[in-house]
């Protein structure tokens, strides 16, 4: 190894590279390209999947909501159009009879003016269950949510979200025990949690208040807006929407092949076609980076191919000389390992430039398109290491074709 810290090695490998500026100049480019489209396209794909993970990261992706319409179908002496609601005793019906479910979360939702002191909002109000923090997990910041006891007493408190307390309080007041007025009833704050989650909200953020005093409140009984289900992992979310709606059906005397009667969103088969095509994306843009890459340390080869045939005496004189095959081969090995390695550096530099620029621009805020658009240390290495490997191989091509040039031929070369 102690050529590598030898002064003639690098002089002949400078000498080289200056005889050749333009050329050697665009093949760098060539595999700086390869290299920074593979950081660049790997970071946006990573902010991508920041991006959904925020979005949906607090839900359980197992999941499915279900809701009630109204008939498509006449049935049993029902005319079409007849409107239909979910019930507690529907509730208790899917706990007992379909199999595979974790939690099912009934839940009620409204639109009403929030005041304290001077200051006012129109928010989206939640009627919930305790379990809700379980399948849609809620950042505290301040305080709990929802428990047990506030379900038993129907207390009048709620949690809300951190740009509803922009809203109505004061930046350095303490949230948790202060009172928002709802429809005139007031309420006690005991928790706030960060906004973020995916949700049909107000406006300008949500208010949970416990299910039981929603209902009172606002006189639903035993009726529920909608509920959210979710499985087990190891049961098919799919089979669990259709069991679920087949037995409202039959609850509901509807038409079994009404599909209008009661509506679903299953997020749990939304996320899995995110997910693959996630995958899809990250598997493309390996694909593109590395052929790129590929494509560029070729060009290395070619150019190094160019350059023995240009110092074919050079090397013809230092075979008469003494030098040994395997000392010309090391030159050019090397030669082809600082290229590939100097235009990696500069793509790996480049692209953690473009990737902070796209943080900082497109990447912040809460409308943002990606979120934290980084590339992992490990896949750096890797790329890195890669595209020495690459370099060593593609230069023993030019290598091989110095070394078989016997010396006399060389000499008579002009």
């Amino acid at each position: 190894m102690s050529f590598l810290f030898d002064k003639d090695t690098w002089q002949e490998i400078y000498s080289s590279i200056r005889k050749n500026k333009m050329r050697t100049g665009i093949t760098i480019i060539g595999v700086m390209w390869g290299i920074f489209l593979l950081v660049v396209l790997l970071g946006a794909a990573k902010g991508v999947e920041n991006n959904f993970n925020k979005l949906f990261g607090n839900f359980a992706t197992n999941s499915v909501f279900v809701w009630a319409q109204s008939t498509s179908k006449p049935f049993k002496g029902f005319q079409e159009g007849k409107g239909l609601t979910l019930k507690m005793t529907d509730l208790d019906n899917i706990k007992n009879e379909i199999e595979g479910l974790e939690f099912v979360v009934p839940r009620h939702q409204t639109q009403a003016l929030a005041i304290n002191n001077f200051k006012s909002g129109n928010f989206g109000i939640f009627g919930d269950y305790p379990e809700l923090d379980k399948v849609q997990k809620k950042d505290l910041v301040y305080g709990r949510f929802i428990n047990d006891n506030d379900i038993k007493e129907k207390k009048k408190v709620c949690v809300i979200e951190e740009e509803i307390y922009k809203q109505l309080f004061d930046k350095d007041v303490y949230p948790i025990g202060q009172y928002i007025k709802i429809n005139n009833i007031n309420y006690n704050v005991v928790g706030m949690y960060k906004q973020g989650q995916v949700g049909t909200g107000g406006p300008q953020g949500n208010i949970h208040i416990p299910f039981t005093t929603f209902q009172q409140v606002y006189n639903r009984g035993n009726t529920i807006g909608w509920m959210m289900i979710t499985g087990k992992p190891e049961y098919d979310i799919k089979q669990i929407e259709a069991d679920v709606k087949l037995l409202l059906r039959n609850l509901h005397k509807v038409h079994p092949q009404d599909e209008r009667a009661f509506g679903s969103f299953n997020l749990g088969e939304r996320i899995a076609q995110v997910t693959g095509f996630l995958t899809g994306m990250q598997f493309l843009t390996w694909f593109v980076g590395i052929a790129t890459l590929i494509a560029g340390v070729f060009a290395i080869g070619n150019i190094l191919l160019i350059t023995v045939k240009e110092r074919t005496k050079e090397i013809g004189i230092r075979r008469a000389i003494g030098a040994k095959p395997w000392e010309i081969k090391r030159q050019i090995i090397l030669e082809s390992v600082f290229l590939t390695s100097i235009a990696g550096a500069l793509g790996i530099i480049f692209g953690g430039l473009v990737l902070m620029l796209i943080d900082a621009t497109i990447g912040s805020g809460p409308e943002a398109a990606l979120t934290n658009p980084t590339v992992d240390i490990p896949v750096i290495i890797i790329a890195a290491v890669t595209l020495v490997v690459l370099g060593t191989l593609i230069g023993l091509i030019p290598a091989q074709t110095a070394v078989s040039i016997r010396p006399i031929e060389a000499l008579r070369e002009e």
